[in-house]
């Protein structure tokens, strides 16, 4: 069984870009405290990353920023890829379902901000999991 399960709040905006096929790929990570403190009585916090995809994606992109909480379902998916000679290994949670944890009035865009339609990369879909 690979199931993961966890609420937090987002360290940074959604990273959102769209493969060649226009596919939208949503990247973010959450932080997520331990339910424990240390010997110096200080809060651990764990560093989720997340992806999500197609309509996920979009809607996670669009209303959750910086700061804000949400509860994450999927399953943990690892990998690895090569740079300047070296295995950088990778774990991230391939994001099924969401919970947006904040109020609306909290999570929507402010009417004065300007948007960006986010331009197509190249992403391969082969590595894509499914």
């Amino acid at each position: 069984m690979n199931v993961f399960t966890g609420i937090g709040r987002l360290t940074k905006d959604v990273d959102m870009k769209y493969t060649p096929s226009g596919l939208a790929v949503a990247r973010f990570t959450i932080a997520i405290n331990r339910p424990f403190k240390n010997q110096n009585r200080e809060q651990e916090v764990d560093f989720i990353n997340c992806v999500a995809f197609g309509k996920r994606a979009e809607t996670i992109a669009q209303y959750v920023r910086k700061g804000h909480r949400i509860g994450i379902t999927g399953s943990v998916q690892t990998g690895s890829y090569e740079k300047e000679g070296r295995t950088i290994y990778t774990t991230d949670i391939n994001v099924s379902g969401f919970t947006f944890l904040e109020s609306a009035q909290k999570t929507q865009k402010p009417k004065t901000q300007n948007t960006v339609d986010a331009e197509p990369i190249q992403i391969e879909d082969e590595g894509l999991p499914f």
